[in-house]
């Protein structure tokens, strides 16, 4: 800009020098002087004015370009945004045969928010910078690299080695986000699933495209995650499925359509019936009586677990008040609850409004919950323990940090996995990690319970080792209230014929 001013001041100078000149060559008046001087001003105005609005045309060409190149670019990675990505799809999407030539990869990263939570955003910003170069490095010369959003990323790579190197590259890509990230002195690790759709000239646009990948790749997280899965049209039936069961669960928490069912706890070696657990049961319009295995998961994933627990608390106490005082009630409660800090609020509410003695109540947890916020875990259980809430760490043996957890944490009950159970009169290994358990909950002060039980033989070893309780078939199927009613008080015959009735229903 200063240049080009510069340059018309020179012009005017070397004019006005040369108009000067010949004015006092040829004797010319002042006024031609004046009238020349006046034209050569008006030229050399319009000249500048049509400069200076080249220049800023200029200008704003440029800043006009870098605006477009940030508007389709992401700015704390640099690769292309969910809206370059797109529109780069369409254009190979709509030049593409019925014969797939390209693909597109739907990276989604695992265990990504513990960075978040435990080193706070500045690191979860570097993890994520760090898997754009990983990302980038492994992208063929002719494909796209973006990040959409978030933690997801996608890819748009041409089909030049054929399925086989589409899988390599999908495992490469996996491998290479998985190595460890150093950040300020510290290892973060996170993982990657990766959902993949070929491009064909048969889908309708490219959120269609992108939407194929997301169904693999939700796929993919089912199966466990670090995986890579190709979009099958069985997916998206089973997506929709999945979708019409989440809004009638819904419409059945709302409802009162998922109910209490009650197994029984019985005393060992005595087999007296002295509690029950909790289980859901789902009396499903279509489909019948629907067992947790059915619904429970989508209830966590959807948040729909904490309004489900809370009523089958209420209802579960509500039927209670009329069983024996010393009858104990076990509940479940989901990992995802622990992160609610009204939790014990929440519970006391319930048995404040129900009457129902919290010494009465029994608190299930897994180690699940723990591991995803042992602070808060501890503060909850702790609470519930000064209410008279005794706390179970259920499925006992099953997690890895066990012994971590019950030197950090006071539980009240130890509940030996099934797994163990099923197998102890067939596997001398497992029968000594049953009794190792029994021996150590002795050693702690805690009662042991066996669930899963269903031969008089696995009694039998149980009661010997010490074994405080026992749960499972042989003593009874979940049941409503009205049966378990029907049982108090009756012989163990009574209550493994019910059982059996149950279980042929």
């Amino acid at each position: 800009m200063i240049g080009a001013c510069l340059w018309v001041i020179g012009i005017q100078f070397e004019v006005f020098s040369w108009l000067n000149a010949f004015v006092q060559a040829h004797q010319l008046s002042n006024e031609f002087m004046l009238v020349a001087l006046m034209g050569m001003a008006v030229f050399v105005a319009s000249l500048r004015k049509s400069l200076l609005l080249r220049v800023a045309m200029r200008e704003r060409d440029i800043t006009a370009a870098e605006a477009e190149a940030v508007a389709r670019h992401d700015v704390l990675t640099g690769l292309a945004n969910r809206r370059l990505f797109l529109e780069t799809l369409e254009r190979r999407r709509a030049a593409a045969t019925l014969v797939p030539t390209q693909a597109v990869l739907l990276v989604d990263l695992d265990r990504f928010k513990p960075v978040n939570d435990i080193y706070g955003h500045a690191a979860g910003n570097a993890v994520l910078c760090a898997v754009a170069e990983r990302l980038s490095a492994l992208t063929p010369d002719a494909g796209l690299a973006a990040r959409l959003g978030g933690d997801e990323f996608a890819l748009l790579v041409p089909l030049d080695g054929g399925s086989d190197g589409l899988t390599r590259l999908a495992q490469g890509l996996i491998a290479a986000i998985a190595a460890p990230i150093q950040w300020q002195g510290n290892e973060l690790k996170v993982g990657a699933t990766i959902g993949i759709a070929l491009i064909s000239a048969d889908q309708a646009d490219a959120d269609v495209v992108l939407h194929a990948a997301d169904l693999a790749m939700y796929q993919g997280k089912k199966d466990g995650r670090g995986v890579f899965r190709v979009f099958k049209s069985a997916m998206d039936i089973e997506l929709k499925a999945r979708a019409q069961l989440e809004s009638e669960l819904r419409e059945a928490i709302a409802s009162g359509a998922i109910e209490p069912y009650y197994q029984p706890v019985v005393t060992l070696p005595g087999k007296t019936l002295v509690g029950v657990e909790v289980l859901a049961r789902w009396r499903h319009p279509v489909r019948g009586l629907l067992a947790p295995a059915c619904f429970i998961g989508i209830a966590e994933e959807t948040g729909l677990i904490a309004e489900l627990s809370m009523k089958l608390l209420r209802q579960a106490c509500l039927d209670a008040r009329d069983w024996p005082p010393h009858f104990q009630l076990a509940v479940n409660i989901a990992p995802q609850q622990f992160q609610d800090r009204w939790l014990c609020e929440r519970i006391l509410a319930i048995l404040t409004e129900t009457g129902f003695s919290p010494s009465r109540l029994e608190v299930e947890i897994t180690e699940t919950a723990l591991v995803q916020d042992l602070e808060a875990a501890r503060t909850t259980l702790t609470s519930l323990q000064n209410l008279g809430v005794r706390i179970a760490l259920d499925d006992f043996g099953s997690g890895y940090s066990s012994l971590y957890h019950l030197r950090e944490l006071k539980f009240d009950k130890l509940k030996i996995d099934r797994t163990y159970v099923d197998t102890i009169t067939m596997s001398a290994e497992r029968a000594k990690l049953v009794d190792a358990i029994i021996k150590l909950g002795a050693s702690l002060g805690l009662v042991t319970t066996a669930e899963g039980i269903e031969t008089d033989a696995s009694v039998d070893w149980l009661s010997d080792q010490g074994c405080d309780y026992g749960q499972g078939y042989l003593f009874g199927a979940p049941m409503p209230k009205d049966a378990i009613t029907a049982l108090i008080g009756k012989p163990l015959e009574e209550i493994q014929a019910t059982a059996i009735a149950f279980q042929a229903a």
